[in-house]
């Protein structure tokens, strides 16, 4: 069952980690989020769940303003053949959100450790990072250290991908927790 988003904040203070939550109107897109989050500081993700063509799931999560080649994303991350989006019933049952509230804290529902999470190089050299706590009517900000601990706790390693870089397509950083962060 998914967890809320009271649930997921008890989580974070079990481990430690330091979170501030802003309630908004619902907001669906990251345009919707520009105009409507109002001053909050840091950076403020676009998360997007894919699925390649032999059934491997990922969970990208970038600064809201980077373009990602859906062409060029298998090869950048190892995938299996291209990739598309995953349908809204594939989200609900292995990250257990809904289209609009895909954030990297669902890999919290993600029991099975089914997804791979991607973490886009730019969005990491951030100090303060904002995302939806499960649901698209708050934003919650942590921290980068914060957030990777958050990975570290539901035994998901994300991958750093440069995916902003317009050449260097084939770079893949090491997992988190490298002492280049």
């Amino acid at each position: 069952m998914a967890a809320t988003p009271d649930e997921l904040f008890a989580f974070l203070d079990r481990c430690g980690i330091a979170h501030e939550t802003v309630r908004h109107p619902p907001l669906f897109t990251v345009e919707e989020s520009k105009r409507l989050r109002g001053v909050i500081p840091g950076a403020h993700v676009k998360n997007l769940f894919l699925k390649d063509k032999k059934g491997g799931l990922f969970l990208v999560s970038a600064v809201e303003d980077t373009a990602i080649d859906l062409k060029t994303f298998h090869a950048l991350v190892g995938a299996q053949g291209r990739v598309s989006f995953g349908s809204a019933e594939l989200l609900g049952e292995a990250l257990g959100v809904e289209p609009g509230s895909v954030t990297p804290f669902a890999a919290f529902n993600d029991r099975e450790k089914r997804v791979g999470v991607i973490l886009d190089a730019r969005l990491v050299a951030h100090e303060r990072i904002n995302v939806h706590p499960l649901v698209n009517t708050m934003t919650t900000g942590v921290s980068r250290a914060g957030l990777l601990a958050f990975f570290a706790a539901t035994g998901h390693a994300p991958r750093i991908v440069d995916l902003h870089a317009p050449e260097s397509r084939a770079s893949v950083a090491e997992p988190a927790g490298t002492s280049h962060l």
